[in-house]
């Protein structure tokens, strides 16, 4: 059975944190305005606009720390990471979970976020978001409807959305537990203690700046690993900043998936509007949804 942290409400605490890569401070801004804005208070962790001079938000030890005094603080009820990119999987073996599980609060982001929802998920059946992040907000786009999708969901609204059919869909309605995230970072967890089993699951997944041949490998790791063979419904959201090789590999993203695909009967929907885009609406992993293919595809939240 999957445990739903506790929905927020007005005056509650968000925590910031930079658990992967570096982000300055100045670009969490409108952040930070719009979660007050929403009710909430925040709390900054010490990664945010870190003094790391290289990739990183800070030292592995430094970004531990941080991630860890949030889950353990009892007033943070939800812990927003500023952004992704890469470094979590530094890390994900050394965090302790005790507090967080005698009190489970929402973890928030996606890309390398894809990482810790898959290990709690995994180890400790808590949902999670897969939902924007920091950058969502800057630019006068806190008000759209992907970022208030989050809101929405952190106030306990159960979600549903409605997109235009993709004329690769396959039709067909399925129910399960939504589980996935960046396809690179699901194709990097299996065999460890973060992989998912994704049998009788509805899996989403999307990815960025992939050259077109990785994409088709890492879709051959995932079948030959048995990740699709029993799934309830498949769900491909945004590829963007697809790239090719000199010598072209002769396929667009959604036909090398599609080819990936042929033997297996589950519904599929392309084009669900999550990934690393403004397009990004907030996904509960670990939600028990309802996906409903024909004319438009229909997702839908259901009681756990």
């Amino acid at each position: 059975m999957v445990r739903q942290p506790a929905f927020l409400k007005k005056g509650d605490t968000v925590g910031i944190v930079c658990p992967a890569g570096f982000m300055a401070l100045a670009k969490v801004k409108s952040c930070i305005d719009e979660l007050q804005n929403w009710g909430y208070q925040v709390k900054i962790g010490k990664t945010v606009g870190g003094t790391s001079t290289n990739y990183f938000s800070g030292t592995d030890d430094e970004r531990l720390n941080d991630l860890q005094q949030l889950l353990d603080d009892d007033n943070v009820k939800a812990i927003l990471c500023a952004r992704g990119g890469y470094g979590i999987s530094r890390i994900i073996d050394n965090i302790d979970f005790t507090k967080f599980l005698k009190n489970p609060k929402w973890i928030i982001g996606f890309s390398d976020v894809t990482v810790l929802h898959s290990n709690i998920y995994r180890n400790y059946k808590v949902a999670t978001l897969h939902a924007p992040m920091a950058a969502a907000f800057n630019d006068g786009e806190s008000k759209n409807e992907y970022v208030q999708s989050l809101y929405r969901a952190l106030s306990g609204e159960k979600m549903e959305y409605i997109i235009p059919k993709n004329e690769l869909n396959r039709i067909g309605t399925t129910t399960g537990i939504l589980v996935g995230g960046n396809l690179t970072l699901m194709a990097n967890l299996i065999g460890t203690n973060s992989d998912v089993d994704t049998n009788g699951k509805i899996l989403f997944l999307e990815d960025v700046g992939e050259y077109l041949y990785n994409i088709d490998r890492m879709f051959l790791q995932l079948k030959r690993s048995g990740k699709l063979k029993n799934l309830a419904g498949l769900i491909i959201g945004e590829f963007s900043d697809s790239k090719d090789t000199v010598q072209p590999f002769g396929k667009s993203v959604y036909t090398i998936i599609k080819d990936n695909i042929l033997e297996y009967k589950f519904p599929v929907c392309f084009g669900f509007p999550v990934g690393h885009t403004k397009n990004n609406y907030a996904l509960k992993i670990g939600g028990y949804y309802e996906l409903n293919i024909d004319e438009v595809v229909i997702l839908k939240e259901l009681e756990l």
